[in-house]
């Protein structure tokens, strides 16, 4: 067992960290304010090679691996969660998915922009009333001759308003068992039809995109379908379980975050004339937080280097999903009871980074979902 970083993964970690730390940084509290997507942000990401790490460069990637992509998110979100959220969705649920069961004319057409980061992607999955029961898809798409005519509505859908494309689930028949058939679909943005609107307001990642899809009428040739008609839902399934490795790293970012800020804290902060740092009640906290953290990115990396060797790792990811994000949950809410009353005022950030976390527990699948992923795994 190996646990070493590659000089490239290395190289990539810094990279992103300088990136983070000297670009992201200085802006996250506005960006978290003004609850605005910083566009220009991920067009110098995209300019860096960021948006492309996990794809080859024959499709306009880094040829970078699942590890390398890992702990980009991680860097990301360890100074904006919001950021981060939203290049985790652009890579794991906007172009991956292109990269898994796209056509070659596919790759080419709507892969290569979204890996050279000149365009950004979405994936539209979560509906009104099709939240974890995502096999109850109520949108439809109806052959018609050499398209297909899609209508119903997506929600919670990240990236959207900036995306170039969509991919959509829709239900396009029944299988002999009287079940729902779900594809997969590309939809341009630019379709007639299609309207997209961002009048969500967030409790946390509120500089990430969320917006509300409506299809009506929407008009896409058949070549558009991504993949097998009949596995539209083993692949989302897919996606999702690559996509809670990013997720994943999400959580131990912004614990990370909270830890780092916390011990600051403590070291600087005097009380009964000595810093808070040595009382024990405070270390306790530090080292739980420290311990978990540790914990978190090992299941994180440990699933991608799974994904990377082509093994299985379906249960990992969930491991991995869940521990992480219910871990950062955790640290945040540990950093702003170290920073006392300081902590829950906006200027000392621990409170955005408690606010962001909580989104993560409940996107790309709840923390009740990843248990019963487990559950199932374990043949209960």
């Amino acid at each position: 067992m190996n646990f070493e970083l590659s000089k490239e993964q290395e190289m990539i970690r810094n990279m992103v960290r300088d990136f983070a730390e000297n670009v992201i940084k200085p802006r996250a509290i506005e960006i978290d304010t003004e609850a605005k997507f910083p566009e220009d942000i991920f067009k110098q990401m995209g300019e860096l090679g960021l948006m492309g790490i996990p794809f080859p460069e024959k499709y306009g990637g880094a040829g970078g691996d699942t590890i390398s992509y890992a702990l980009a998110a991680e860097e990301i979100a360890r100074v904006c969660g919001s950021t981060g959220l939203s290049y985790a969705a652009a890579v794991s649920l906007g172009a991956s998915p292109l990269y898994m069961f796209g056509t070659e004319e596919q790759k080419q057409q709507y892969l290569v922009p979204l890996a050279e980061g000149r365009a950004l992607g979405a994936f539209g999955l979560t509906e009104p009333n099709a939240g974890s029961d995502a096999g109850g898809t109520m949108t439809t798409a109806v052959e018609d001759g050499d398209y297909y005519v899609i209508n119903g509505e997506k929600c919670f859908i990240t990236n959207a308003s900036f995306a170039k494309n969509l991919i959509i689930t829709a239900v396009t028949g029944k299988n002999e068992k009287g079940r729902s058939i779900i594809s997969s679909i590309i939809v341009p943005t630019n379709t007639e039809g299609v309207t997209i609107t961002s009048n969500y307001d967030k409790m946390g990642v509120r500089g990430s995109d969320t917006a509300e899809i409506v299809l009506d009428n929407v008009r896409v040739p058949k070549t558009n379908l991504l993949g097998d008609p009949k596995d539209g839902f083993k692949q989302f399934l897919s996606t999702l379980d690559g996509g809670r490795i990013s997720i994943g790293a999400l959580g131990v970012g912004i614990a990370q975050a909270s830890l780092d800020k916390a011990l600051n804290y403590a070291k600087e902060r005097k009380q009964f004339g000595k810093p808070i740092s040595s009382f024990q009640a405070i270390q306790f906290k530090l080292a739980d937080m420290a311990m978990e953290v540790e914990l978190s990115r090992n299941m994180v990396l440990k699933a991608a280097w799974l994904k990377d060797n082509n093994k299985p790792f379906s249960k990992e990811a969930a491991y991995a999903k869940l521990f992480a994000t219910e871990t950062a949950v955790r640290a945040a809410d540990q950093a702003i009871q170290i920073h006392g009353g300081y902590g829950y005022m906006r200027e000392y950030e621990v409170e955005r980074y408690l606010r962001d976390a909580k989104l993560l527990v409940i996107g790309e699948g709840t923390s009740e979902i990843q248990r019963l992923v487990i559950a199932r795994h374990l043949g209960c």
